[in-house]
């Protein structure tokens, strides 16, 4: 559970965000994201997918249970969850709706940086807000001109006195039309280098946003992710004082790749609990006989738990860095990278492997669209996953990397 600790040493109005032990809201919010998945997401998930449209039902749902601030300490509103339950929460929405659980994912980690890295009066005012009333935030990482290299940014701060502001040219802005909030990245100013980077604020009524492609896509359609031009302004104390490198390091790469490979996961899931409900009817329509498919659905229920395996380990062993006050250390180093872009690369192509294993074993009902046993939309979603930064960037960081980790 998190709690928050003001200390003298820090500057005025920031807060130290540290895991106490006690009792947490946990087991009641999986509960309520489990029958949000059943009750709302996954009745409205075949509309949203043919739409293309953004999911508002279930984030309604999400905000009437107080999920969206689901991380944040009590005094800040929120239940202080640690990134195992926040996983297990995505992963069980998931199940109802890929893109649903895609949207409450990358708001996590976006508000795990506000939390960790948010320093300043204004971003702390900021959260407060979101435990109050529920507030959405989304991210603006990629950018036109650096061929999807997150690390690099072409846009720049303006300082003018206690005010900045920027422009941007995103390449994707999931759910932006929808979100109160934004992080974006941006050089330091106009003569920096494009990795010397900053995350900054953006909160809605100080930015414009103009769509600048469609968003028509195979899956994940409810999560909105067209080309945006994106203008804005604000106070200088939306500026996050510690470096992108290190933000991105310590909480953005963890939080991002755990828990999307939570909703993977989720996916996958799905297409296993179908498989199996489709062998235990033949079981019943021919009592005493074991369904050709019966080894299939073993094999599969197999790579469902390593999946699983993969992303709880990693979650359990942050939160465990985080009670002990060494994450920001044993996250900046080589090994823990290798692992996290590890976790990212199998997850992700693990999970279409195991879709189209449940579709092999359920057959033609599988294969049509519609109806109870349908994997079209969990076919569809699990091959976004790889390519939710691609894979082979990421492999090409980690041969890069293990070429120098003398851990590795």
């Amino acid at each position: 559970m998190l709690s928050v600790v003001e200390t003298p040493t820090e500057r005025a109005g920031a807060v130290r965000l540290e895991v106490a032990t006690g009792a947490s809201d946990g087991v009641d919010m999986l509960r309520a994201a489990q029958r949000i998945a059943r009750e709302v997401a996954a009745i409205h998930a075949p509309d949203v997918d043919a739409q293309a449209r953004f999911p508002a039902e279930v984030l309604e749902a999400l905000q009437a249970e107080r999920l969206l601030s689901a991380p944040l300490p009590p005094a800040l509103g929120g239940a202080g969850l640690g990134l195992r339950q926040l996983g297990d929460i995505v992963s069980a929405l998931a199940e109802g709706c890929a893109s649903s659980a895609m949207v409450l994912a990358m708001h996590y980690s976006q508000v795990g940086c506000l939390m960790r890295h948010g320093r300043h009066d204004a971003i702390v005012a900021f959260l407060r807000e979101l435990g109050s009333r529920q507030l959405l935030v989304a991210s603006i990482t990629s950018e036109v001109g650096t061929a999807g290299d997150t690390r690099r940014s072409l846009c720049a701060l303006r300082l003018e006195g206690e005010r900045f502001s920027l422009e941007k040219r995103g390449t994707t802005a999931s759910y932006g039309e929808q979100a109160d909030a934004f992080l974006v990245t941006a050089r330091v100013n106009p003569d920096a280098a494009e990795s010397d980077q900053v995350l900054v604020l953006v909160r809605r009524g100080d930015f414009s946003l103009t769509r600048t492609t469609a968003w028509d896509t195979l899956g994940m359609r409810g999560t909105c992710s067209p080309g945006v031009h994106l203008q804005a302004t604000g106070a200088r104390g939306q500026i996050f004082p510690l470096p992108f490198a290190d933000i991105a390091a310590q909480t953005m790469v963890p939080y991002a790749h755990i828990l999307w490979s939570a909703v993977w996961t989720g996916i996958a899931a799905s297409a296993y609990r179908k498989a199996a409900g489709f062998v235990r009817s033949q079981v019943l329509s021919s009592p005493g006989t074991m369904p050709p498919a019966s080894a299939r659905l073993a094999a599969l229920s197999r790579g469902l738990q390593v999946m699983r395996d993969g992303w709880t380990s990693a979650a359990n062993d942050f939160d465990a860095l985080v009670l002990q006050g060494r994450d920001a250390d044993e996250c900046a180093g080589l090994r823990w990278a290798i692992r996290m872009n590890n976790l990212k690369i199998s997850s992700s192509e693990a999970a279409p492997k195991l879709v189209h294993e449940a579709l092999q074993i359920i057959g033609v009902a599988a294969y049509r669209n519609g109806g109870p046993l349908g994997l079209g939309r969990e076919y569809r979603d699990a091959l976004s996953a790889s390519l939710m930064i691609s894979n082979d960037r990421i492999a090409a960081v980690n041969a890069s990397l293990l070429l120098i980790s003398k851990e590795a």
